[in-house]
């Protein structure tokens, strides 16, 4: 066998192969939606779902959703002043741990009253939703309701 052919032939495999793979790179998406195609790309968890779990009463219903074991009361659309009261639906207890969602500005301070009375100042330098946990002894199972009073944070000393 000739050994210019063997190397021509090599040669020319080596060159149709690099044709190949850059021509079945044409095949892909534009760069944005390309790195959904990598294997370490993972898409972004779906947002949570809207459950009920209490029954809301009030001048706003507040979405509720769970986030891991807590269950978070939606208030980051509440502004100036208003009160929600929270019951358990009918039968169900109260969930084991209640967090509050607000938006820094929105308002001063959350009083919620419940087995105890807790009043919670709102930073109003933040950027983003706050979730402020309630402490448990707010709580108990024999607690019949939750009142969630929002409002100017001088009013909340009262």
């Amino acid at each position: 066998m000739d050994l210019r052919l063997a190397t021509g032939s090599r040669a020319l495999a080596a060159a149709l192969g690099a044709l190949l793979t850059l021509g079945g790179c044409s095949h892909l998406p534009s760069w944005p939606h390309r790195s959904a195609h990598w294997p370490w790309h993972h898409e972004p968890p779906p947002p949570a779902a809207p459950v009920h779990e209490l029954e809301v009463s009030g001048s706003l219903a507040p979405a509720q959703y769970w986030k891991r074991n807590t269950l978070l009361i939606d208030l980051s659309a509440a502004s100036g002043t208003g009160s929600v009261v929270l019951k358990p639906a009918p039968s169900r207890d109260w969930p084991m741990r209640l967090a509050v969602r607000v938006r820094p500005g929105g308002f001063g301070a959350l009083e919620v009253r419940g087995a105890v009375r807790e009043v919670l100042r709102i930073d109003s330098s933040g950027a983003g939703p706050l979730d402020l946990e309630l402490p448990p002894a707010i709580c108990t199972p024999t607690t019949p309701r939750l009142t969630l009073s929002w409002g100017p944070a001088e009013a909340a000393e009262l």
